[in-house]
């Protein structure tokens, strides 16, 4: 009897630790273009745990979309799928549950045994299920995830990756705009009882909008969560949290790094940078049309060529931009603007850090700028001298491409007109 207290009392303190197998990744991205604003071995293979559900409930939405199920059809608990461990709706052998019921179980409860309910319903038995999530998840280009069951209860073959997660939170809301609100859903009543979301980000994290959480021992605490604040939408992946409490206060940390760089790159289109004139002196502010926006302000975030090949796209014969077409012969305020721009990485104590900084900014954007020359420039300031860190000689789509790339990077950057002066934006020894 005190052998197995013992034991009893290993496990149970062995299960209120995350074990070292349950390994940390972690992706946040633009959910509506899908570039990536953080990512921390968002390739690693690890245990979805409940995020496995995510998958079980696109299979749902299928179904109704299909018309193979409607919200008030009943399903059949098996008596395997009444045996599933916690957690748990308690649902009995030869009790029905509707779809909506189910829905909004998996949704706020992560109820194991109504997971089994769906897959059995849906396919016949769970391992049939299982095959048909990882076959879905394939079309969906999630090309290193498997599914051994419907639920994420532990299997060693059930695995996942961050980034397969990002595109099946993605999917799932593009292709079910309809049943994709139940994701907001942050209670659920049933027979008397109520369940409340285990994603604690609903109500608390302005903007959230779902979408699962998800944990075992093996597996550490887990959560997708998508965001929407000021017209911009974020989603993020975290993979193997120590607790639940610091798993979220973790993605809020991630969430509001990504809205901050969305920020930013917003203000690298549009930013309150003076434009030069013909004779070097900078005016306070020039109100650009539609078309010079389009020719010289759009920025490619995700190659600095793709931003150059946008620019030249727009060009005349002579290479001009179209703000210039009726005037061909002013080629000297054409040259200032198409060519005098630049990036600065940083500002220095010593001109050593800054000349470290330009090569690193070098490898970063590769031959796209290849034109662009290193510029250490020794500033006096009332605190002392400063070096500044340039690459100048780059149109402008060039420069705030160029910045937007590393600042995904997580590199200082301000594009920068080859007049205009811009403050200290990084002071190291």
């Amino acid at each position: 009897m005190a052998a197995m207290l013992v034991v009893t009392m290993l496990a149970t303190l062995l299960g209120q630790s995350t074990p070292a197998w349950a390994r940390y990744a972690s992706l946040v991205v633009d959910g509506e273009s899908g570039m990536e604003l953080y990512s921390r071995s968002a390739d690693t293979p690890n245990y979805p745990a409940s995020l496995t559900k995510i998958m079980t409930l696109y299979m749902a939405f299928d179904a109704l979309k299909r018309g193979k199920w409607a919200l008030n059809t009943r399903l059949k608990v098996s008596r395997r799928a009444s045996r599933q461990p916690q957690t748990r709706l308690g649902l009995k052998v030869g009790q029905t549950i509707t779809v909506r019921d189910a829905i909004l179980a998996l949704v706020t409860r992560s109820a194991n045994d109504v997971a089994t309910v769906v897959g059995e319903n849906l396919a016949g038995s769970e391992s049939r299920f299982a095959a048909s999530m990882t076959k879905q998840a394939r079309k969906l280009g999630m090309s290193r995830t498997t599914f051994r069951n419907a639920s994420g209860l532990p299997d060693k073959r059930q695995l996942s990756t961050a980034r397969d997660m990002v595109r099946l939170a993605t999917a799932i809301r593009e292709d079910f705009p309809k049943y994709y609100p139940y994701f907001r859903t942050k209670k659920f009543r049933y027979k008397g009882r109520v369940y409340r979301n285990h994603n604690k980000l609903l109500g608390r994290y302005a903007g959230t909008e779902g979408i699962k959480t998800g944990y075992t021992n093996a597996s550490g605490y887990n959560l997708v969560v998508s965001v929407r604040r000021d017209g911009k939408h974020l989603i993020g992946v975290v993979f193997g949290g120590k607790t639940g409490a610091r798993r979220d206060r973790h993605m809020i940390r991630l969430l509001d790094r990504g809205f901050s760089k969305l920020t930013r790159f917003a203000k690298l289109q549009r930013p309150p940078l003076p434009w030069p004139r013909p004779n070097g002196q900078a005016t306070d502010s020039i109100q650009l049309t539609a078309a010079t926006d389009t020719a010289l302000r759009e920025s490619a975030v995700e190659s600095v060529a793709a931003g150059i090949e946008q620019a030249s796209a727009t060009a005349g014969s002579d290479g001009l931009p179209p703000m210039f077409a009726g005037n061909r012969n002013d080629k000297s305020m054409a040259q200032a603007v198409v060519r005098n721009w630049g990036i600065q990485v940083g500002a220095y104590s010593n001109n050593r850090p800054a000349e470290a900084v330009i090569l690193t900014a070098r490898i970063h954007l590769g031959p796209a700028i290849e034109h662009g020359r290193e510029r250490v420039e020794r500033v006096r300031r009332r605190h002392g001298v400063i070096y500044r860190a340039r690459i100048m000689g780059l149109r402008e789509v060039e420069a705030r491409s160029a910045c937007a790339i590393l600042l995904i990077k997580h590199l200082p950057c301000v594009p920068v007109p080859s007049d205009v002066e811009v403050a200290e934006i990084s002071a190291r020894k």
